[in-house]
């Protein structure tokens, strides 16, 4: 394999020893973060909803609570038939 010398300042270089994942190599991590087909990692979500967070689970409850009731409805159909 051929290799490749790069010069990057220091600065640089902690952001990238910083981001790099535990016994994954520099050539890796590069790849990892250039790659075309970057695949995504759960973390990479993490806090994504965190300013809407709130109403979301506002409207799941009421999802929630609307489901119940067709639940309870139909059974009530079926208890009757």
């Amino acid at each position: 394999m051929v290799t490749k010398t790069l010069t990057i300042t220091e600065d640089a270089y902690n952001i990238l020893a910083a981001s790099k994942f535990e016994g994954e190599s520099f050539s890796e991590e590069v790849r990892r973060l250039f790659s075309q087909k970057k695949k995504k990692r759960l973390i990479d979500f993490f806090g994504i909803l965190a300013d809407d967070g709130e109403g979301m689970q506002k409207d799941l409850e009421k999802i929630r609570k609307m489901n119940v009731e067709l639940l309870k409805e139909r059974l009530k159909m079926h208890e009757s038939a």
